[in-house]
């Protein structure tokens, strides 16, 4: 099949970006499991998975403070009692849906860094992400804080992949941007069969390079598909459908996303950085149901991934850092649900990490006009991980240089 059949096959299959594939202006899977073509990592290495929560994770719903007696009357119906939460110490707990996490929080293995935020918060989604995606609090930024790391290294695009139909701000550089690979199933056209599908990804002895790529494109695409299925079979296809969570981005295929970057991590592919999403999290109503569901979700998915990296060396230098745009207000709303926040938790999971609680817990009862005040600037957690992780400076790409001791 020629190129031209190939690429109105990916239009008429709606696949985002299936154009630009066939030009060969977008990433696929094999282009990152290609090794030989492009520069190798060093021996010691490590991986940054950077895991994006879209809408405002709740992390009083995360992170219980369940001793804390101003707790429960500020929560309502949606407060854990003691007796429901997984117990860290003797003030605080998480949420049942984190089962996962608190085994790795036992294993040392889980870190939880509490209060971060920066000054002067904003409530806007879309300002909030960009400030936590640019490491810019002061002023609007035009480059992603991983994108100016790509800046300072050079050299090829797939040092950080994002698996995203777009690349996101955090890895658009000055110079040099990540490489965005798009994950999504394949919708077929009207009167082509499922058994067609092998033959589009076949390139013919002598074919010109741009229907070589055309067919490389589609079989990477047939090729992710089946994985989406085979990952939703595994996972008796969750029901997400009680979650509230308004249309503030991210995904809802963690886990695939994740098994995607564990075979290119076993792979030994030279990309440092991964970033991969979840959404659903804008939960202004009946907050406490759908919020534990997507936990599970997310704690289903992080723990499965950190397992399956811990078979391995290359898995065993893999660090999983997880956050949101904002917490929420303390203070339940009229729906049972919560509004926008400020200050909320991180996660920082893998073998590398020193699990353990760093960071001073925010007070319920010295609130910012019903805010949490932060207590941990994002950005130090972000040279941490610059330092420890990535091996680099952290100072001229965050224009910051505190760092949380001994979490890496």
């Amino acid at each position: 099949m020629d190129a031209l059949t190939r690429r109105k096959f990916l239009i008429a299959s709606g696949v985002v970006g299936g154009a630009a594939l066939v030009a060969g202006g977008a990433w696929t899977i094999h282009d990152i499991l290609d090794t030989a073509t492009w520069d190798d990592r060093p021996g010691d290495a490590k991986t940054l998975v950077l895991v994006t929560l879209y809408g405002g994770n709740d992390g009083l719903a995360n992170v219980i403070p369940y001793a804390d007696k101003a707790y429960a009357p500020a929560r309502h119906e949606l407060a854990y009692t003691p007796d429901e939460v997984l117990k860290l110490d003797d003030t605080l707990g998480l949420n049942p849906g984190l089962a996962g996490l608190k085994r790795m929080y036992d294993a040392k293995k889980l870190a939880i860094v509490r209060g971060v935020g920066y000054p002067k918060p904003d409530h806007s989604h879309f300002r909030s992400m960009d400030i936590w995606q640019t490491a810019q609090p002061d002023r609007p930024g035009n480059t992603g804080w991983l994108g100016r790391w790509l800046d300072a290294i050079g050299g090829d695009p797939r040092h950080a992949v994002s698996f995203e139909p777009v690349l996101p701000p955090l890895l658009a550089g000055v110079t040099t941007a990540g490489a965005a690979v798009p994950v999504s199933g394949l919708s077929l056209p009207a009167g082509v069969k499922p058994e067609v599908l092998t033959a589009f990804g076949k390139p013919s002895e002598g074919e010109p390079g741009l229907q070589a790529r055309a067919a490389r494109a589609f079989a990477d695409l047939v090729e992710v598909d089946a994985l989406i299925h085979s990952v939703d079979e595994a996972d008796g296809d969750a029901d997400t459908s009680s979650s509230s969570g308004t249309a503030t981005g991210g995904r809802s295929d963690l886990k695939t996303q994740l098994d995607l970057v564990a075979r290119c991590v076993e792979a030994n592919v030279a990309t440092r950085v991964f970033s991969v999403s979840l959404g659903g999290f804008d939960l202004h109503a009946e907050e406490r149901n759908s919020q534990e569901i997507l936990l599970k979700l997310l704690d289903d998915a992080l723990t499965t991934f950190a397992d399956r990296m811990a078979k391995t060396d290359a898995g065993r230098k893999v660090v999983v850092a997880v956050y949101s745009e904002f917490g929420r207000r303390v203070a339940a709303n009229g729906s049972d649900g919560t509004d926008h926040g400020t200050a909320s938790n991180m996660f920082i999971l893998g073998s590398p990490v020193h699990g353990g609680l760093y960071g001073e817990q925010p007070s319920l009862g010295d609130l910012d006009n019903g805010d949490l005040k932060f207590t941990t600037d994002f950005r130090a957690v972000y040279a941490t991980l610059l330092h420890n992780v990535l091996d680099a400076d952290p100072e001229p790409i965050l224009g910051y240089k505190d760092q949380l001791t001994g979490i890496l």
